[in-house]
């Protein structure tokens, strides 16, 4: 790890902690040459993982499709950096725990939805409308009315 500052290559770690979700590590380092201290988080990165699309290609995972997706659904919608990150990393914890080296992209997309519906009932919604390709307003109502039961059912 360099120094931010200095870009000297030695740095020893003062101070390691386990975030709140348990997800990643944050670590507070100290450079050895100008004592300047910074913080890194560490978390893991799914690696290797083959994701086999509707047309029937297969591509590596990659983490920055996934989240221009669900940045795409959650814009103009009000959520902290951390809340987002948080997301993230459960959609990826979930397709971790599928233990495959194979992933649909529909299995991923159903993931997505499954989050962001307890996440964001609106940007829900913009996902699914678009990765189901909703063709006419009834499908729209129809998902809104599905939302608007479980909103009953949990009171």
């Amino acid at each position: 790890m360099f120094c931010p500052v200095c870009r000297y290559k030695e740095t020893k770690v003062v101070d390691s902690r386990v975030t709140q979700d348990g997800l990643a590590i944050r670590r507070r380092r100290e450079c050895e040459k100008c004592a300047y201290r910074f913080s890194t988080i560490e978390e893991a990165e799914l690696l290797d993982i083959v994701v086999v699309k509707q047309d029937g290609r297969r591509e590596g995972y990659s983490r920055s499709k996934m989240e221009s997706g669900v940045v795409r659904s959650l814009t103009k919608r009000p959520y902290t950096q951390e809340a987002f990150n948080r997301l993230i990393q459960a959609i990826e914890r979930d397709i971790q725990k599928k233990k495959k080296r194979e992933v649909t992209s529909k299995e991923i997309g159903e993931l997505v939805m499954r989050h962001l519906e307890k996440f964001d009932k609106i940007a829900y919604v913009r996902f699914a409308s678009i990765y189901r390709a909703f063709e006419d307003v009834g499908k729209f109502e129809m998902v809104i009315k599905e939302l608007g039961g479980k909103k009953l059912k949990n009171k």
